[in-house]
């Protein structure tokens, strides 16, 4: 009993020793941080570390809408706030340390502690950081704007002559060094207050003196092609497309981007509506005949034996360059036809069209080929594929009476070959690329809208038997209120079956190129214009395209699909 009471009484000694407001008042004390101590000169003095903190943050908040005056080229200027390059402070752990000071160790520890600071305050500095990302943001999208770019000295060609035009300097923002200032700036040379930071600008000196440009005085490499039977829409792509190319003055090391200097493709960019490939048919896309361009170009490209870095063949054959000299463009594919100038010199590149539609290309630049030294390219058919049927699709929006035809397309594969000649003996043979041209059938729409069922049923009987020189026939006969014929007998032989041919090889024709540069081949333009309804079909494309073909419009890759 005795120690049962013994318990209770110590119990209650102890409780009323901690309740007491003597006890209290001193662990209220404890919890405070000592008089002597600040963040930069922010007294934590009697604070709870939640109030420390607190007063911290806001002092930080008040320097997120401080105003920063970014000095950019010439003068301009762009205001931003911290906030917007995400400023934030990034050692919050010093609160919880300064809290800690004098409260630990004995009771010796703690008093000296306490005496030292009497003596000399303690003082904990902020450390800040910011988002590169943001700051990057800024630079690009804020402070460049006010970039000055530098232009090239170019070249124009007046007559027979060559005009220097010099180049501009240019100014820019440095990106790099000028986050690196900023951020070094912000987070360890600020006072807090507002102020203005001039970014680091560089000079972007242009291209061409007057010396190198001098150079550029021979023809490396000359090319022209056909484009008579084209209709309007498609010779104004054409003659539009050899427009923005030409006067193109590049520079040594400097690629370019045939897509790049043509596009884009709109009525805005001054292109129409006209023939292109697509998917194995001839379709009508905005710029239809900008490929002969890159094809021209290309084969001048080769004539100078400058770097081709990309080139693509077309789906299906065209016939103004033998199989694998062409280079086709096309936006919903990515294809593009580029180039480096690998001379020591710039070059220029000259574009033109006459008034009989002939487009050419002459690059010029400093010559360094022996007079003895020439290139000529050979086109090597591989094997062919024939069509051996042919397509009829209805249309249901056209009228009995309307067929529109397509002519079929032979599939090849072909090499192109780059042959060196050195006073007039070959001294060398390479391949250039490797091509394969999709076959396509010879194919037609046919309408089939009417609301005589009579002629509804005798257009359907007709399409039944595939033949579409019957379909066109009768369809005639519907259309002119005449008897339609009967159905063709079947015969042996049909002529679009036609065994695929040997591999041969073309022998360069040299269609516009420089004698003293070398030939590349060349053909007429392949047939692909779709018929009137009803009337005498255009010629299909002949079995062999080193064979000439009767001219109806060419056909391109779709540019802008």
């Amino acid at each position: 009993m005795k120690k049962a009471f013994y318990g209770i009484a110590c119990f209650l000694a102890v409780f009323f020793l901690f309740c007491s407001p003597e006890v209290q008042a001193q662990t209220e004390k404890d919890e405070r941080i000592l008089d002597g101590i600040f963040i930069e000169d922010m007294s934590l003095s009697g604070k709870t570390v939640k109030e420390a903190k607190d007063m911290v943050d806001s002092y930080v908040e008040s320097l997120l809408t401080r105003s920063i005056t970014l000095k950019t080229v010439n003068g301009n200027e762009v205001t931003i706030t911290p906030a917007d390059v995400g400023f934030s402070w990034n050692n919050q752990e010093i609160v919880e340390e300064a809290a800690r000071v004098g409260k630990s160790g004995n009771i010796v520890q703690r008093y000296k502690a306490e005496k030292d600071l009497q003596a000399e305050n303690k003082k904990y500095e902020l450390e800040f950081q910011v988002d590169e990302a943001l700051v990057r943001h800024v630079l690009a999208d804020q402070c460049s704007v006010y970039n000055v770019e530098a232009e090239n000295a170019t070249l124009s060609r007046e007559g027979e002559a060559f005009v220097i035009h010099e180049g501009r300097i240019g100014y820019k923002v440095e990106e790099d060094e000028s986050l690196a200032l900023i951020d070094s700036f912000l987070t360890g040379q600020w006072n807090g207050e507002d102020t203005s930071l001039e970014l680091v600008i560089v000079v972007d000196e242009p291209l061409g003196t007057k010396e190198e440009l001098s150079k550029v005085k021979d023809v490396l490499g000359t090319f022209s092609t056909s484009f008579r039977t084209s209709g309007q829409s498609r010779s104004a792509n054409v003659r539009n497309g050899c427009e923005l190319i030409n006067g193109t003055t590049l520079y040594p090391g400097e690629e370019f981007s045939t897509y790049e200097a043509v596009a884009p493709f709109s009525a805005a960019n001054g292109y129409y509506m006209a023939g292109s490939y697509l998917n194995g048919q001839v379709v009508d896309s905005i710029g239809g005949g900008i490929c002969q361009v890159s094809t021209t170009l290309y084969n001048a490209v080769l004539l100078s034996e400058l770097e081709v870095t990309e080139r693509h063949n077309h789906s299906m054959i065209v016939t103004y360059v033998d199989p694998s000299a062409d280079a086709a463009i096309a936006e919903s594919s990515g294809k593009d036809f580029r180039f480096i100038n690998n001379t020591d010199a710039p070059i220029y590149i000259e574009g033109y069209t006459t008034d009989d539609k002939k487009i050419g290309f002459t690059i010029y630049g400093c010559e360094t080929r022996e007079s003895s030294h020439s290139v000529a390219y050979e086109s090597e058919i591989i094997s062919k594929t024939y069509p051996d049927t042919e397509v009829v699709y209805t249309s249901e929006s056209s009228p009995v009476g309307y067929v529109s035809v397509q002519s079929a397309h032979i599939g090849y594969k072909a090499n192109l070959w780059k042959v060196v000649y050195e006073n007039g003996q070959e001294v060398s043979r390479e391949m250039i690329n490797s091509s394969v041209y999709r076959m396509a059938p010879r194919s037609a729409t046919v309408g089939v809208a009417t609301a005589d069922p009579n002629a509804y049923n005798q257009i359907m009987a007709a399409i039944a038997t595939n033949n579409i020189d019957h379909i066109k026939n009768v369809a005639a006969a519907l259309a002119a209120g005449t008897p339609p014929p009967a159905p063709p007998q079947e015969t042996a032989g049909d002529p679009a079956q036609q065994p695929a041919g040997d591999g041969t090889a073309n022998p360069a024709a040299g269609q516009g190129a420089d004698p003293a540069q070398g030939t590349l081949p060349a053909q007429p333009e392949a047939p692909a214009q779709p018929e009137a309804p009803a009337q005498p079909e255009a010629p299909a494309q002949p079995a062999d395209p080193a064979a000439p073909a009767p001219e109806t419009p060419p056909v391109q890759e779709a540019p802008a699909q």
